[in-house]
């Protein structure tokens, strides 16, 4: 008996010991993994079709992939393009069709989701002035900015509407000028985008806006989507799928409630706009999400026809170079989203 006493004390010392050293590596599994830091740089200041990102942050989408999410505006589509190029921003959310352009000149960019599906160009004016469908704007003046992507299509959305050039007046400027000239009463009606300025037209004033969408008249562009550099999905795939897929979730907690997209915009930046009006521009920012080949998926699944239909619109009427034209999958993927 007492030859076993040392052999007991001994075990009891090596267990003791070994729990000490299980512990701190238990403790290291046990410590919550540092999130992924990511910056989506908007294509503007914040209005209407921001918002989803908002709230897919107040609930948790991106924290519950391991991301802690910092979104900040922009300053322009092409800005923010140079931004995502330089890796200077991890993903872009901007018009579609302008990355495909700098893509087509050598930049490191491809879309992983389009979100706006269905073009939110737009002729547009008060609707006290009665103007509805394309053959109302007949004799009236409309003011543009030239060079713009709108003002590119707008001499297609002229032709398939049997509407000559001549027919309609136009004043040009910039897009506060735009805005100004029509609140003035110096146009009838302006080229701008159905959320936004639709809606500031509305804040402004208080009228209620009539907007005619070239996509009714079969002029239709993908627009709005999520951009990366091409290093980025190669070098961290796993970290694209998470932020796709927490996007995702975001656009359709969107689309079920706008309010509350709005609303978490709002908490985060109480500058962002009119609750009313930005309800307005967000439902019809949902409206944008999907075409009738998407209809039935998740936001973001763009048809590659869509894809394929805007490039020959932006080799017709957008100013690219048909040598650079390429193949839809050479500018938009699907591969990071989820099913």
């Amino acid at each position: 008996m007492k030859k076993l006493l040392p052999s007991l004390l001994a075990i009891s010392v090596l267990a003791a010991l070994a729990s000490f050293a299980i512990a701190p590596a238990q403790a290291q599994a046990d410590k919550p993994k540092d999130k992924d830091k990511v910056t989506l740089m908007l294509n503007w200041y914040l209005y209407s079709e921001h918002a989803p990102f908002f709230l897919g942050r107040e609930k948790g989408f991106y924290a519950d992939e391991g991301i802690e999410l910092e979104i900040q505006e922009g300053r322009g589509s092409a800005v923010t393009a140079q931004a995502v190029a330089a890796k200077s921003a991890t993903f872009g959310y901007i018009d579609v069709t302008t990355m495909i352009k700098a893509a087509a000149k050598g930049a490191p960019l491809k879309s992983t989701g389009v979100l706006f599906q269905v073009s939110p160009m737009s002729v547009m004016g008060f609707s006290e002035k009665n103007i509805k469908v394309p053959k109302d704007i007949i004799g009236k003046t409309v003011a543009v900015t030239p060079g713009d992507s709108m003002s590119q299509m707008w001499p297609l959305f002229l032709k398939v509407n049997n509407i000559k050039p001549e027919q309609v007046k136009i004043v040009s400027g910039d897009g506060q000028t735009k805005l100004n000239a029509v609140i003035n009463g110096q146009a009838d009606l302006l080229l701008g985008y159905v959320m936004d300025q639709a809606i500031k037209l509305q804040d402004a004033t208080g009228k209620p806006v009539t907007p005619i969408r070239f996509a009714d008249s079969g002029v239709n562009q993908i627009s709005s989507g999520i951009i990366a550099n091409k290093n980025l999905l190669a070098e961290n795939p796993d970290l694209v799928k998470r932020f796709m897929r927490a996007s995702t979730k975001a656009a359709e907690a969107a689309e079920k409630s706008p309010e509350a997209a709005v609303d978490a915009m709002l908490k985060a930046n109480p500058k962002a706009g009119v609750r009313d009006t930005l309800i307005v521009g967000m439902k019809q920012s949902v409206a944008l999400y999907h075409t009738k080949e998407t209809a039935n998926q998740r936001p973001f699944r763009v048809a590659m026809k869509n894809v394929n239909d805007s490039l020959d619109l932006l080799v017709q009427y957008g100013g690219m170079d048909a040598s650079t034209r390429g193949k839809p999958e050479d500018y938009v993927t699907l591969d990071f989203l989820p099913n």
